[in-house]
């Protein structure tokens, strides 16, 4: 796996040129002063394979009529993985994975839900979910010490999308470092069908060293006070599905693929948009009780928020997901790519007109 250069990633852009709530502002857990640096042999056999969650790992859209009930599990983990190619970075994650599991629910279910934080961690954990009514979202009933578990019971009142997060009293640096994910609550009449679905998450992590810099990246407190990202990223990795890192997402002609977003933040938005592409249906902050709206260029997610964009795919293309602060595209790591193939209609696009042209002028070409 190679990075990708600067200037190839700007030309496929087409870009010229050459990036206090809760008490969570005290007590920040930074890398030890005073004690040796971790050497990039020592992170690298730390480090897991991967900490980006697969796009395409989602429960099965709900077709039942009826309310269920679940068990479900969350397990808090802490982790070193790679941010990009010789970097490494102390993550914290749900399942091991950022974003966090989609949990996929029917408007009118219950959950038993337990919150196991493992034995290995070094600090406490629990979950947000904005999905339910009750305390923090439930984050006062399963905070819980490494080595324990915690749990509750809720009923899915109403639908949408909704982000779920860590929210102890340092909630900003256990979100920024991968703690949150998307709890998808389908309304009762379903959601419409579609061909494909990819799940990300969207968020920033604040390191003491540069982008790029190689060896083990700490936390930097200062620079998260500061909201001075330092990588700007989808699904915890640089340019995590790009043909250089785990490959593109992919789809064919004519078949329509649903995104969903949450952005975890902690501090910055997402200008979510389709390079080569538009939202034929987006729900602004996942509010899938309310009509979507139509062709939308850039839709706007808040940390704490989601968004459900769906995709016509009439011709073949390389569709580029960004957030169109494009400094985080450029300089900061945030790029993601849906492959679609399929036969040309140059009635829809061409993209070499004149060549055509050329050839209709100087007769067959043997």
């Amino acid at each position: 796996m190679f990075p990708i250069s600067r200037r190839r990633l700007l030309g496929a852009l087409g870009i010229g040129g050459a990036a206090s709530v809760a008490g969570c502002t005290t007590g920040l857990q930074t890398e030890a002063v005073g004690q040796p640096s971790t050497t990039l042999q020592q992170a690298q056999q730390k480090a897991m394979e991967r900490v980006a969650a697969d796009p395409t790992d989602i429960p099965e859209p709900i077709d039942r009529t009826e309310p269920k009930h679940h068990e479900i599990t969350l397990e808090a983990k802490e982790v070193t993985a790679e941010i990009e190619d010789g970097v490494t970075f102390n993550f914290m994650t749900f399942d091991g994975r950022v974003p966090g599991p989609m949990i996929r629910l029917r408007e009118g279910d219950t959950v038993s839900f337990t919150m196991e934080n493992l034995p290995e961690n070094k600090r406490e954990h629990n979950v947000d979910m904005h999905a339910i009514y009750g305390t923090g979202g439930g984050s006062v009933a399963t905070t819980a010490e490494p080595g324990t578990a915690n749990g509750m019971r809720f009923e899915a009142t109403y639908p949408g999308a909704y982000i779920y997060h860590c929210a102890v009293p340092n909630m900003d640096q256990h979100i920024s470092t991968g703690m949150f994910g998307m709890v998808l609550v389908e309304p009762k009449a379903g959601m419409p069908p579609v061909d494909r679905e990819f799940y990300l998450g969207q968020h920033e992590v604040y390191t003491d060293k540069a982008v790029g810099e190689q060896g083990h990246h700490g936390f930097d407190a200062d620079a998260m006070l500061n909201e001075a990202p330092t990588y700007v990223l989808f699904n915890g990795e640089k340019y995590p599905f790009t043909p250089d890192r785990y490959g593109t997402m992919s789809a064919e002609t004519g078949e329509t693929v649903r995104v969903f977003l949450v952005t975890g933040g902690p501090n910055v938005s997402s200008n979510f948009h389709p390079i080569g592409n538009v939202w034929t249906r987006a729900w602004r902050d996942g509010a899938l009780a309310s009509q979507p709206e139509r062709y939308v260029q850039t839709m706007k997610v808040p940390p704490g928020s989601c968004m459900v964009g769906e995709m016509d795919l009439p011709v073949p293309s390389r569709i580029k997901l960004v957030d169109h602060a494009l400094t985080r595209v450029t300089r900061r790591g945030l790029l993601a790519e849906i492959d679609v193939t399929g036969p040309e209609r140059p009635e829809v696009f061409d993209p070499a007109p004149n060549k055509a042209k050329e050839t209709d002028e100087e007769g067959p070409q043997y």
